[in-house]
């Protein structure tokens, strides 16, 4: 079952989140929100309380959420981060979902899938595949126009360390019905979906 986070409560996302590590801190999907500048400027307790306002957690009447919540038999067991690209100030930066593209970065109506997280315990259960499909309903219900994701390349029988998989893998979106539409770098590919 996938739920969007404000029908979660904080306690289930903490379980998700807490001990997960993005390059070394806890990150609490503030990565692409926050400056590079101002990342040093947060601890952990502080970008936990911009998650917690974010996902509108334990509000199911809310109307805004920053992401979807995965259980698995009422234990939970991961995260996807989802909002209107526009809420990623850092990826306005990076070239991966720019490149080969002529796209408006103030587009509102594109939402963007920046991190997955699965659980220790959880992983290679295809969660994030599960994460993946609820995705494009919860982009649907928003009225967005499109929804995209710039995972990785994965290869068979090749690891990939967690920390970098947190932008998922190529197979999860091709299997959610994402295609491809660039290929910016050797490892990474921007997936999308149209609802026009």
């Amino acid at each position: 079952m996938v739920v969007p986070a404000n029908k979660a409560s904080w306690e289930d996302l903490e379980a998700v989140l807490g001990s997960a590590r993005c390059h070394g801190a806890p990150c609490y999907c503030q990565r692409f929100k926050i400056s590079y500048n101002d990342w040093s400027l947060t601890d952990d307790q502080e970008r936990a309380f911009m998650l917690r306002a974010q996902t509108d957690c334990g509000n199911p009447e809310s109307n805004t959420t920053s992401g979807l919540v995965a259980y698995l038999d009422q234990e939970p067991v991961g995260w996807c981060a989802v909002e209107p690209r526009t809420a990623y100030k850092k990826l306005r930066s990076s070239p991966v979902p720019w490149s080969g593209r002529d796209e408006d970065k103030n587009d509102n109506s594109v939402m963007a899938i920046s991190c997955f997280i699965v659980r220790k315990g959880y992983r290679r259960r295809k969660i994030t595949y599960a994460l993946a499909k609820a995705s494009i309903s919860f982009a649907r219900k928003r009225r967005a126009h499109a929804i995209e994701g710039y995972p990785m390349r994965t290869v068979p029988g090749k690891d990939i360390p967690w920390g970098e998989l947190h932008v998922g893998s190529r197979n999860a979106f091709i299997a959610a019905g994402f295609r491809e539409v660039s290929a910016p770098t050797k490892r990474r590919v921007v997936m999308r979906i149209d609802f026009k």
